[in-house]
């Protein structure tokens, strides 16, 4: 019963990751739009060094979980299902973005 409920709390924690990390994308590219439509986006090489500090942002939560939180990272298969709860948490906030996306071809990127 005991690694029962670990599993399925190791699949709910990467979920929240998964799912916070994916919020954080979505208003990153919210706010990039914003720009880009206001004419303040030059190109599009000034948005990488910001998505390198969300993928650090996202490392550094998944090592802090780990130290803080030993025993979803035990054993055969939490490990496994922290990381499936992380994928399914960004894949959630992915879609629930693409369900609010308007319909319609993009905007044109400018050059």
């Amino acid at each position: 019963m005991n690694n029962i409920l670990i599993s399925i709390g190791a699949a709910i924690l990467g979920g929240i990751i998964g799912f916070a990390f994916g919020a954080l994308q979505r208003r990153a590219l919210l706010r990039h739009t914003k720009r880009q439509e206001e004419g303040n986006l030059v190109s599009g090489w000034a948005l990488t060094p910001a998505s390198t500090g969300r993928v650090a942002v996202l490392l550094v939560t998944l090592a802090v979980v780990q130290a803080a939180l030993p025993m979803f990272f035990q054993g055969r298969g939490t490990p496994w299902l922290v990381s499936a709860g992380v994928v399914i948490g960004y894949g959630l906030a992915s879609l629930h973005r693409i369900r609010q996306r308007p319909v319609g071809p993009p905007p044109p990127f400018p050059p």
